[in-house]
Formats: structure tokens, C-alpha cells, sequence
């Protein structure tokens, strides 16, 4: 069982990469074209992969610090309310300059929790690294990057690899600095979508991150197994069936998750049951948030 590499017994995560504002309807179809519907439900929360991960990572008792570039628009006071509420410290990397806050439009469809995303990214960001993100990184038990704000990515990920650091990629999809951001790091995340330029499949995909030094490749599959490949062992650990509500951040939930139990257990099998039990549970719970009240009492101390 690893001891966090921080003083204090919380363990530290670092989470580089997007926030957005979500605005979220559940409605019972897609609308057709020029349609209207009425929503049954709606939400708004700060979201985007690196908060959500940061939110998950808080509410199983880390101390999460998400390293974005927001700025001072009104939409960037509303993102970093909602993830103060919940536990989040932000770093802005944009502070004091106005910016475009990315706006995401999210349809939940109520019968199967399937969700659709309309949004702006920061794939092509130009925000410059913090002042004191080595700092910031130097007391980090784990950092998590998404590929969002690649300066700021690329930059915390040599910190990390520098320090040893465990550096967490969340591959959901390719981006161009992931070629960058892979080699500095000890584990890849990966949807089952994901490809490495020139692969067919996720085992071929795994095999060439695997071949660039990577330490651990996790693959997930929705409600399937997952996959993994770390230090020569391979296997699949399976994911627990529950009736599926809502689907958006679920990958997200797993990346916080699979980070904090990197700081609890070095067994990757481990690590990743710990993280599908609560992607699981952020399926079956309707909301950006109500699931969370669930984690305290169901998987604190999961696995």
C-alpha cells in the first residue's frame, strides 16, 4: 500500500487541463432538426475532464487542485464557484485577462443516460504555465493531464517525470500533444476509442504506449471489462452492472477515481476496480453532483 508522497496523509492530486460551464437537459429524444423540446430536468456545473476528475478525486478525500486558464469573464466566476463548493482549489493560468470560457451543451436522453455534447475545447490553447506550477507539482502524489492547454500540459508533465512522480494521461481521444505528453508518462487511461496514429485496435494501440516506456495502459469499455498492461502482466477486470441514468463525466469520474486509488494501492487491478465501482455509481445516480453524496459511505474505503 503506497504512503502519499506529500506530509500530510491526504493525498495530493494535480489535474491539468479543461474546465467548462455545463448547461445539461434530460429530455426524453434527440430533437430533430429546427424542433424545440421542453427538458424534464436541467443542470448547471462546472465541468470538462480535468474538473470532473478533480471533483472525484475531492470527494473521496483527496486534496484536489485543478491547473486550467479561465480568466476573469462572468461564466469563469460561475466554474470556479461550483468547484470551490466542491472541494476543488483552481489555479488559474488565465487570471486576470478575459477569455472565452468554453459553454457545453449537454442532452441527457432519460430512457438510456446516453449523453451528447455540443462545446468549445482548449485543444488549441495558447494559456502559458503558472508561475509556480513546478511548485505545485513538487507537492503532488499524482498529476493527471487531459490535453487540454497543452503548454500548461506539456510543462506539468515534465515536472512530474522529473520528480517520479505517478502522471496519469487521460487519452479519451487523440490529440496532437498527446505524442508529447505519453512518453513522460507512468499511466495511460484510454477510452476504447482512442488511437495512436497507425493502430487498428486497442491492444495495438496498447502495445505501441506500452513500447514508448509507458509503465500502464488501462483501456476502458463502458459497461465491458477493463483492460490493462502494466510492467509485462495483462488482464481485464470486470465492471459491475447497474441501471445506467446518466453517462456524462463517467470517464471522467474513473480517471478521479483510478488517480486516487494510485495513491492507496500499487495493484493496477485494484486500482481500476476501486475506479469502476465509481464510474459505476456516477452512471446510476441522475446530475452532475448528486452522486457524490453517495461516495463517503460507498467508497471511501473502496477497494
Amino acid at each position: 500500500m503506497n504512503a502519499p508522497a506529500s506530509e500530510s496523509t491526504t493525498p495530493v492530486g494535480v489535474f491539468v487541463g479543461l474546465a467548462t460551464l455545463d448547461v445539461i437537459h434530460r429530455v426524453s429524444a434527440a430533437p430533430a432538426p429546427n424542433q424545440k423540446i421542453t427538458s424534464s430536468t436541467q443542470f448547471v456545473a462546472a465541468g470538462g475532464p480535468a474538473a470532473n476528475a478533480a471533483v472525484t478525486f475531492a470527494a473521496l478525500g483527496g486534496t484536489a487542485v485543478l491547473v486550467t486558464a479561465l480568466g476573469d469573464d462572468p461564466v469563469a466566476a460561475l466554474v470556479k464557484a461550483d468547484l470551490l463548493t466542491f472541494g476543488v482549489r483552481v489555479i488559474d493560468a488565465a487570471e486576470g485577462s478575459m477569455r472565452s470560457v468554453p459553454v457545453s451543451a449537454v442532452t441527457v436522453i432519460e430512457s438510456t443516460g446516453d449523453r451528447s455534447v455540443v462545446s468549445a475545447d482548449a485543444v488549441n490553447s495558447d494559456a502559458s504555465p503558472p508561475a509556480d506550477l513546478e511548485a505545485v507539482v513538487a507537492g503532488a502524489d499524482v498529476v493527471l493531464v487531459d490535453g487540454h492547454h497543452p503548454l500548461i500540459a506539456c510543462a506539468a508533465a515534465e515536472h512530474a517525470a522529473a520528480r517520479v512522480t505517478t502522471s496519469v494521461v487521460d487519452a479519451g481521444r487523440w490529440k496532437p500533444v498527446m505524442s508529447e505528453l505519453i512518453p513522460h508518462a507512468t499511466d495511460v487511461v484510454c477510452s476504447a476509442d482512442f488511437r495512436i496514429p497507425g493502430t487498428s485496435d486497442t491492444a495495438t494501440t496498447a502495445a505501441a504506449i506500452v513500447g514508448s516506456g509507458v509503465r500502464t495502459v488501462v483501456t476502458t469499455h463502458g459497461g465491458e471489462p477493463v483492460e490493462w498492461w502494466s510492467e509485462g502482466f495483462s488482464g481485464s477486470v470486470d465492471v459491475e452492472p447497474v441501471a445506467v441514468v446518466d453517462t456524462l463525466g463517467a470517464g471522467d469520474a474513473f480517471h478521479g477515481a483510478y488517480a486516487y486509488y494510485s495513491t492507496q494501492t500499487d495493484a493496477v487491478p485494484e486500482r481500476i476496480a476501486g475506479a469502476a465501482h465509481v464510474a459505476a455509481l456516477r452512471c446510476s445516480v441522475i446530475g452532475p453532483r448528486a452522486w457524490l453524496g453517495r461516495l463517503s459511505t460507498d467508497t471511501l474505503h473502496y477497494p
